[in-house]
């Protein structure tokens, strides 16, 4: 449980000069200085930095998974679980921003990283992944939302989301992120409905 602890630890600090300084620009020595510890000592928890990128991904997406997997829990309409999902994301992604940063400026910016996994990384986020196709299937199952393509229904939740948090992240928007929870719910709602 501690090891768990002081990796989840190295991923966090690792996160944050990920997302300001880039990947590759960021050195273990870097990274090992910010948490206090030697070299030799970080590679007891991650055998390359590689491994530290996949790694930080499933703890990304795996938050962003455990968020979605509570509201996917609860005895609510689609509608009020896509709501609190919208909330959830925009609330994580103000209190984290390192987080998705490091999202879009690694995982998505330098697909080479992950592309010796079979599916260059998808499975990396399988967990997230597979919250939001429960979410999609409850939805058809109940009626409440049409039966279409997964990956399409999939690539405009993530997608409507991701824009919204670059937008965000490049201070475009003019209002704080809780101002768009309503208008981005009800548009990945009706999205799924029509």
């Amino acid at each position: 449980m501690k090891k768990v602890l002081k990796k989840n630890q190295i991923i966090m600090f690792a996160l944050k000069l990920f997302s300001k300084k880039g990947f590759y620009n960021t050195k273990i020595s870097d990274i090992s200085k910010d948490i206090g510890m030697s070299v030799g000592h970080f590679y007891n928890y991650f055998p390359s930095k590689k491994s530290l990128a996949k790694d930080s991904i499933r703890y990304v997406t795996s938050q962003l998974a455990e968020n979605l997997r509570e509201i996917n829990a609860q005895e609510i309409s689609q509608k009020e679980k896509i709501y609190a999902f919208v909330k959830g994301y925009f609330a994580f992604i103000s209190e984290y921003p390192e987080m998705i940063e490091y999202f879009f400026r690694v995982y998505l910016s330098n697909r080479e990283l992950f592309c010796d996994e079979e599916d260059c990384g998808f499975s990396l986020a399988k967990e997230f992944i597979d919250e939001i196709e429960t979410l999609i299937n409850v939805g058809v199952a109940k009626g409440e939302f049409k039966e279409k393509n997964f990956y399409v229904t999939f690539a405009f939740i993530t997608g409507t989301l991701g824009a919204i948090t670059f937008l965000s992240g490049e201070d475009v928007l003019e209002n704080d992120l809780s101002i768009y929870i309503d208008e981005v719910s009800n548009s990945i709602y009706n999205a799924l409905v029509c």
